[in-house]
């Protein structure tokens, strides 16, 4: 997922990249400028619990309605189940949304 930074959208790792060349410009004198403030890191979680939840209760039989296959429902549940961040495709995200909205 890119950044917009400096009129441009860019990966975070060459953010990274470029804020350690402007720290090591900085430290070796070449610099007087040290800016870690921009760009701004977003850490919203996209896996809520109530997601977590209804992954949890979907059963094989609506999910193969919804056009969820038994694979991808069985890694989404094991992903339900951990406490780690996870990332929803928005193809399945939007299975599910109507999934739950029938109910």
């Amino acid at each position: 997922m890119g950044v917009k930074h400096k009129r441009k959208t860019w990966k975070w790792d060459t953010i990274i990249l470029n804020k350690t060349q402007e720290l090591a410009r900085f430290l070796l004198g070449k610099s007087e400028n040290l800016d870690f403030v921009e760009p701004v890191p977003s850490l919203a979680r996209s896996d809520s619990h109530e997601l977590r939840n209804r992954i949890l209760r979907l059963t094989q039989k609506e999910a193969c309605k919804r056009g969820i296959s038994k694979s991808t429902l069985h890694y989404l549940r094991k992903h339900a189940q951990n406490e780690k961040s996870f990332k929803v495709c928005n193809k399945v995200a939007a299975r599910l949304e109507y999934n739950m909205n029938l109910k």
